[in-house]
């Protein structure tokens, strides 16, 4: 396999396969890890040259998909990069059918908010994507899912121009 190589100081988004460097990312902050290989995720990377900087996956379930597992390194917090990751995570969405995008949060609503999502009742996520990895975990742990907010951002027009 081919790595393509980055210039330091430009930051990019690109799709990843390498779930290895996923995991590593994720679990070295402690982020939950479980379902990452998921046959129908989709991660992506933020890089600083061939740095790994920030990632965002997406679980894609019919006609919704749950952004998981959102983050930046505290170094390049607050400079776009999430939002960025973000951006790139509703275009991979919306291209796999996803008319609403949801997601979980215990700390980062404010973040959530500030980019166009709306609360939304964690049973409403819970029910539109029953069946992917993190919305099991969550339903599979009551405690823990009583403690998450959720989030959903309505992505169905996306892409379409109006004249």
């Amino acid at each position: 396999m081919a790595f393509r190589k980055h210039r330091a100081g430009e930051i990019i988004v690109e799709q990843t396969r390498n779930l290895a460097r996923v995991r590593a990312l994720l679990e070295g902050e402690g982020m939950m890890t479980d379902g990452i290989e998921w046959p129908s995720a989709c991660y992506l990377m933020a890089f600083d040259g061939d740095e790994a900087v920030g990632v965002v996956g997406i679980e894609p379930f019919l006609d919704s998909a749950l952004l998981r597992s959102l983050y930046v390194a505290p170094a390049y917090r607050r400079r776009g990069v999430g939002r960025d990751l973000v951006a790139a995570a509703r275009k991979a969405a919306h291209s796999r059918g996803a008319r609403q995008l949801y997601l979980f949060s215990t700390d980062a609503g404010d973040f959530f908010t500030r980019i166009g999502f709306d609360p939304a009742p964690v049973a409403e996520v819970t029910e539109a994507l029953r069946g992917t990895p993190q919305a099991d975990y969550y339903l599979a742990r009551p405690d823990e899912l009583a403690r998450e907010r959720a989030y959903r951002l309505d992505i169905s027009r996306d892409g379409i121009i109006e004249r």
